[in-house]
């Protein structure tokens, strides 16, 4: 479904579940406030602003964790092509250079 009719909450990563912690988040921090005072229009504030802060908190720490782990598989990927690329030829690092070998290049 999209939020705010712009964020597709099912396609983009990370989107989900930052919403759900944050909406935790907005509970703890509200009720917390309002066990703390019990100030009602102050312990809603409170939960608000817990909402946005748990919300984007939890959004740059899955996206940083993202791209991590995107940038891991295309080296993971990059280096199956070169092996696949480069097995059994003379440019293949795993290759053990007989002295025959070595004399001709």
């Amino acid at each position: 479904f999209k939020l705010l009719g712009f964020l597709d909450v099912k396609n983009v990563p990370c989107a989900r579940e930052s919403i759900l912690y944050g909406s935790v988040g907005s509970f703890v921090i509200g009720l917390g406030h309002f066990v703390a005072t019990s100030r009602v229009r102050r312990s809603c504030d409170f939960a608000v602003g817990g909402f946005i802060c748990t919300m984007l908190g939890y959004w740059f720490y899955c996206r940083y964790n993202y791209a991590q782990h995107r940038i891991r598989q295309r080296m993971i990927r990059e280096g199956m092509k070169n092996k696949l690329l480069f097995e059994g030829s003379s440019l293949d690092p795993e290759r053990k250079q007989t002295g025959n070998e070595r004399s001709d290049s």
